[in-house]
């Protein structure tokens, strides 16, 4: 038997209205912040995710899905959202919109070979938002605001926000160099992947799951340490906004962005809900100088972050938060002949251009089996067609909550819609 590809799911019909529920809000708040839609490709080119990911990262190295097309080039299917969109501004030259900053969000699948955790999976839906084009610690705190937002809106309550400054380049520079120094002698201790990122990339060090718990890592030095003046005031900004905003952080001095275009603002949504699990983080993200560069770009700057669908669903099952299932059909009807049943096909599809949500059996059950199905599919209202009805050519509309009912003609599908709106569930 061919079955699901492992590390993936299938969303079944009595779970999609949650997604959908999710959807709708997130559409929605993000229009609120003035954040419009962007839409890139399920696939890419790989070199794009080498040069805008990084190499040295476990993304390239270990979770892309890669393959050659029939053009013999190297592409992949897309393991996050951040290079897609700076390909894209990059490309359709976005930095002469005159709207600045570029703002755009994206809601999509993605794709890593990564080992299967709870509310991990190798296909995985992430929400993410980019502002491009500014520099400002006011957009940092829009951006955080919003994620912030977006979590609360659904009534969570176990939350812990993160924060750090990586400062710009020269502070991180300096601060690489302090890495070394401090994780250099001790180096043959940590993993194989650490001992190449002290010579590669220092900070992804401070990322390692696996020796995330090693002293050196513990008491590694502290990058505000190395903060420059300017960075030092970016920061203070940021924070002070923050303030000013109600929203409550806590400032994470080992808290990184290891990517080598990652510079000032980093941030980490955690859970800290009883049962939530071992991987507690909801979301990140960070402001990025130097990405548009690298992909061959402008001089410009940005600022996102990415949520998965999947790990909100687990939080607001973690703090027993239930998502509204949707109101049923508007109408059931009911049918007890042959004859029936195709007049019932042809007022269904009457219906449905009017806007109203119906159905009918199609198995041939009797009276009694579709009352039943009616009250299975939540049926605001039923009507009863056979052979009487067909003569006169009125109907009973019975509103199933209340019992009533009233005579209704089957021409006049004006009135059946106005009854069935004016007394829907």
């Amino acid at each position: 038997m061919i079955q699901i590809p492992r590390g993936t799911q299938d969303i079944l019909p009595k779970d999609t209205y949650k997604w959908q529920f999710i959807e709708d809000r997130l559409h929605e708040i993000a229009q609120n912040y003035n954040y419009k839609e962007i839409r890139t490709p399920v696939f890419e080119s790989t070199e794009l995710f080498v040069r805008g990911v990084g190499g040295s990262t476990d993304i390239v190295n270990k979770e892309m899905y890669t393959f050659m097309d029939k053009g013999d080039r190297s592409m992949t299917l897309k393991p996050e959202g951040t290079a897609p969109v700076v390909r894209s501004y990059i490309e359709n030259k976005m930095q002469h919109d005159v709207n600045q900053p570029v703002k755009v969000y994206y809601l999509a699948p993605m794709f890593r070979y990564e080992r299967r955790q709870k509310g991990r999976y190798r296909q995985f839906v992430q929400f993410g938002i980019e502002a491009i084009g500014v520099e400002d610690p006011l957009i940092d705190v829009e951006v955080i605001s919003m994620l912030m937002h977006i979590y609360q809106s659904f009534g969570l309550k176990n939350l812990k926000l993160y924060i750090n400054s990586i400062g710009d380049q020269d502070s991180r520079a300096a601060y690489n160099q302090a890495l070394v120094d401090h994780f250099r002698p001790s180096i043959d201790e940590f993993c194989s992947d650490c001992q190449t990122r002290i010579d590669t990339n220092p900070m992804r060090i401070l990322d390692c799951k696996k020796d995330r718990d090693h002293a050196l890592v513990q008491n590694a030095p502290r990058i505000y340490d190395y903060l420059n003046e300017e960075s030092k005031i970016y920061f203070e900004k940021v924070t002070e906004n923050l303030d000013a905003l109600g929203i409550s952080y806590e400032i994470d001095y080992n808290l990184v962005r290891g990517l080598d275009y990652y510079t000032h603002t980093a941030f980490e949504l955690m859970s800290d809900a009883e049962g939530f699990g071992a991987i507690t983080t909801l979301c990140g993200g960070g402001r990025y100088n130097g990405l548009l560069e690298l992909l061959d770009g402008p001089q410009e700057t940005g600022i996102g972050f990415a949520l998965s669908i999947e790990r909100l669903l687990l939080a607001l099952e973690a703090e027993g938060i239930e998502i509204p299932e949707p109101e049923g059909i508007d109408l059931y009807i009911c049918t007890l002949d042959a004859a029936a049943e195709a007049t019932a096909g042809q007022l269904l599809h009457k219906l449905r251009a009017e806007g109203i949500s119906c159905d009918m059996d199609y198995k041939h059950r009797k009276l009694k089996a579709q009352m039943k199905d009616a009250d299975r599919k939540d049926a605001a209202f039923t009507i009863v067609l056979g052979e009487s009805e067909l003569k006169t050519g009125e109907v009973e509309l019975k509103h199933m909550q209340s019992g009533e009912t009233k005579k209704v003609s089957m021409d006049d599908l004006k009135q059946l819609s106005t009854l069935i709106e004016e007394n829907g569930s």
